[in-house]
C-alpha cells in the first residue's frame, strides 16, 4: 500500500507545495532530450510533475502510480488528456511501450525487499523497447541523509492554494540500516485536522544497485550526479538489451 503522504486525499493535495521547486526534474528532461526519447514512461509518477513537462514538449507519456489520490492531482494538471495515467505499478505498464523509463524523487528507495525491487525492474524492462533506457536516482548511503532529517526538528508552515496554512513536522523514527523510517505529521490550521504519514526507505550501495540491474537484463551505461544535489545522489542510466 502507498504511504499516506501519497494516498491520503488531503496530503496529496498539499504534496506539490511542500515539495517546492522541482529543479531535480531538469536532469530527466535533459536526458530525454539527449536520448531523443519520444515515448516516456514515468514510473511512480505521483502528482505528475515530470509527466506534464514531458508531454508539453510533444512526447507520448504514460504515468503509473499505485496512489489514486496522487493520480487525481496528476489528472487535474492534464485537462486535455494528453497523458495516459495508469493506477498500478511497473508491472501494469504495456509491453514495449517506451523508449525511456524514468523514476524520479528517489522512488527506487521505496522497494524494501529484493523481491519487490526485482519485480519492478522486470516490469520496467518488459515495458521498454529493445535498447530502451531506464534512468532513476537513489541517495548515496555514505552521505547519511537521515542525520540531516533528524536534525531538522523545526516545523514548516506553508500556505497551500485552496487549502490554507498547513504545518508539517518530520521525525526519524528508526534507523536499522539499510532501512530508515520516518514520520511526517501535517496539521491543517484552518480546521485543526492532523494527518500522519509513516514511511520507510532502503538505502542501497552502488554495487548492489548495479548487480540488481544486471540480473534483470540491464546494462549500466552511466552513473551520474544530481546537479541540484551534488554529491548526494546516484543517478543511474541503464539500457535494456
Amino acid at each position: 500500500m502507498p504511504d499516506a503522504i501519497f494516498a491520503h486525499p488531503r496530503l496529496a493535495q498539499v504534496y506539490d507545495t511542500f515539495d517546492g521547486e522541482r529543479d531535480d526534474l531538469d536532469l530527466y528532461l535533459s536526458i530525454a532530450d539527449e536520448l531523443k526519447a519520444e515515448r516516456v514512461l514515468d514510473v511512480g509518477c505521483g502528482t505528475g510533475s515530470l509527466a506534464v513537462l514531458l508531454a508539453a514538449k510533444g512526447r507520448t507519456v504514460v504515468g503509473v502510480d499505485p496512489a489514486e489520490a496522487s493520480l487525481a492531482v496528476a489528472r487535474s494538471k492534464d485537462p486535455d488528456g494528453n497523458i495516459t495515467w495508469i493506477h498500478g505499478d511497473a508491472t501494469d505498464l504495456p509491453p514495449a511501450a517506451g523508449d525511456l523509463a524514468a523514476m524520479t524523487g528517489n522512488v527506487a528507495q521505496v522497494f524494501l525487499t529484493d523481491e519487490d525491487w526485482g519485480r519492478t525492474l522486470a516490469g520496467i524492462r518488459t515495458a521498454l523497447r529493445p535498447g530502451g533506457h531506464f534512468v532513476f536516482e537513489t541517495r548515496r548511503p555514505e552521505r547519511r541523509a537521515w542525520e540531516d532529517w533528524a536534525a531538522a526538528t523545526a516545523p514548516l508552515v506553508l500556505d497551500v492554494p485552496g487549502t490554507g496554512r498547513v504545518e508539517r513536522r518530520m521525525e526519524v523514527t528508526d534507523v536499522s540500516l539499510p532501512l530508515v523510517s520516518f514520520r511526517f505529521t501535517y496539521r491543517f490550521l484552518a480546521d485543526g485536522e492532523v494527518v500522519t504519514s509513516d514511511s520507510t526507505l532502503r538505502f542501497r550501495e552502488r554495487d548492489e544497485v548495479e548487480e540488481s540491474l544486471a540480473a534483470h537484463g540491464f546494462r549500466v551505461a552511466d552513473v551520474r550526479d544530481a546537479p541540484d544535489r551534488p554529491g548526494m545522489e546516484f543517478v543511474f542510466l541503464a539500457q535494456r538489451d
